[in-house]
C-alpha cells in the first residue's frame, strides 16, 4: 500500500503487509503477476504496474456515468477531450484493466464502455465489501470483534441499545464539492424532530465532501462519522438509508427489511452536471423527496417503507444470484485459474 498507516493496519492482525516505498513492497509490486486494487493502478504504483495483469475491483455500481462513458463536468477534460494535461498527471486512467468486477451483464456492458474493454473481460461476481451486510450475525459479530475498531464495536453497541431507529444520511460527491449540510437540511430542527421519536442519524459524507463539522455541535441525536470508520460494518445495525444518486443505494438493498429515502433536493441542477448509466427513475428504489419539509414529514410520519416486490426487481437486476455466495473466495479462485 502507498498508505502507511493501512500497513500497520493490517500488520496489527498478524498478516503479511508491505509499503510500496519499501525495499520488499518494491520488490513485490515488481515481481507480482496479479495486482488487485480499487480504482486504478495508483492505488499500489502506476509505474510499476509493468506486465502485471490488473484486475479492477471498482467500488460501487455504476449509476451516473463512470470513466470514459463521462459526456461532460469536472472530468470532461480527462475523459472526453482527452487533454495531454490530464494525460501526464493521470497517467493511471488511461492504463485499461484487463480485468473488471462486475455483478450482472446489466451492468458488464456499462463497465466495458467505461473502461474500454471487451465485455468478456468483466467477471459477473459479488462485491466482497458486501459479505458483512449479507452473512449471518454470527459471523458478522465474529469479522467485528477481530478486526474493526474499539470505536466502531462502540457505535455499534450505543445505537442499538439507545434508539428505537437509526437512519444514516450517504449522500453522493458533488463536482462542486459544495457543503451540503449548509445547503440542504436545516439539522436543529431535524435533531429535534430526531429527539422527539427516540431516532438517531448518522450523517457519513464521501471522502471528498467539504464538511464543517462545528455545524454538530450541540445536537443530541446527529453524529458525523469519522472517515476512518468503516460504514459498512455499521449499515446491518441502522434501519433507514437516506441517500440520493449513490451506488450505496444498491448495496443496502441487499438487507432485508431495510427502508431507504432518497432525497433529490437538487435534481435538476445534478442531472445538468452529471450524465446517468441507466435511466434513473427506473433504477431506484425508495421514497422519494425534494425539498427539506418533505424530508422532515417523511421522517415524522415514517412514511418511508419500500415495496418489497420492487427491491427485488432491483436486486436482480443489479446482483444477480452473486450476493448468495462467497465473493471473496470467488475472486481468489478466479484469480488462481488465470
Amino acid at each position: 500500500s502507498t498508505n502507511r498507516a493501512t500497513v500497520q493496519l493490517v500488520r496489527s492482525y498478524g498478516l503479511p503487509a508491505y509499503s510500496v516505498f519499501s525495499i520488499k513492497g518494491l520488490l513485490y509490486a515488481l515481481t507480482s503477476k496479479y495486482w488487485i486494487f480499487n480504482s486504478y493502478t495508483s492505488d499500489i504504483m502506476f509505474c510499476l504496474s509493468g506486465n502485471a495483469v490488473c484486475i479492477n475491483l471498482w467500488h460501487g455500481v455504476p449509476l451516473k456515468r463512470i470513466e470514459f462513458n463521462i459526456k461532460r463536468g469536472a472530468l470532461s477534460d480527462r475523459y472526453v477531450r482527452k487533454t495531454l494535461r490530464e494525460r501526464y498527471y493521470h497517467p493511471e486512467a488511461f492504463r485499461r484493466p484487463d480485468v473488471v468486477l462486475s455483478s450482472t451483464p446489466f451492468q458488464s456492458a456499462a463497465f466495458a464502455s467505461a473502461f474500454r474493454i471487451a465485455e468478456d473481460r468483466c467477471i459477473n461476481m459479488g462485491y466482497p465489501r458486501n459479505h458483512i451486510l449479507i452473512c449471518s450475525e454470527e459471523e458478522r459479530r465474529a469479522f467485528i470483534e477481530k478486526f474493526e475498531p474499539e470505536q466502531t464495536r462502540l457505535i455499534i453497541d450505543n445505537i442499538k441499545q439507545k434508539y428505537q431507529k437509526v437512519f444514516v444520511y450517504m449522500p453522493t460527491w458533488r463536482d462542486s464539492q459544495r457543503d451540503i449540510f449548509t445547503q440542504s437540511i436545516d439539522l436543529s430542527r431535524l435533531n429535534d424532530s430526531l429527539a422527539s421519536k427516540d431516532y438517531f442519524l448518522i450523517l457519513k459524507p464521501h471522502s471528498n465532501t467539504l464538511v464543517n463539522s462545528r455545524l454538530l455541535d450541540g445536537l443530541s441525536n446527529i453524529a458525523l462519522l469519522d472517515s476512518t470508520v468503516d460504514i459498512y460494518a455499521i449499515l446491518p445495525y441502522t434501519d433507514v438509508l437516506i441517500t440520493d444518486y449513490s451506488s450505496i443505494l444498491y448495496d443496502y438493498v441487499l438487507m432485508r427489511g431495510k427502508d431507504i429515502i432518497l432525497y433529490l433536493y437538487d435534481y435538476e441542477d445534478y442531472v445538468r452536471e452529471r450524465d446517468f448509466t441507466y435511466p434513473f427513475d427506473e433504477n431506484v428504489v425508495g421514497k422519494r423527496v425534494y425539498t427539506f419539509e418533505e424530508l422532515l414529514a417523511c421522517i415524522n410520519s415514517d412514511t418511508y417503507g419500500i415495496d418489497e416486490a420492487q427491491r427485488k426487481l432491483i436486486v436482480d437486476r443489479f446482483w444477480g444470484d452473486t450476493p448468495s455466495t462467497d465473493a471473496c473466495a470467488d475472486i481468489v479462485e478466479y484469480v488462481k485459474s488465470l
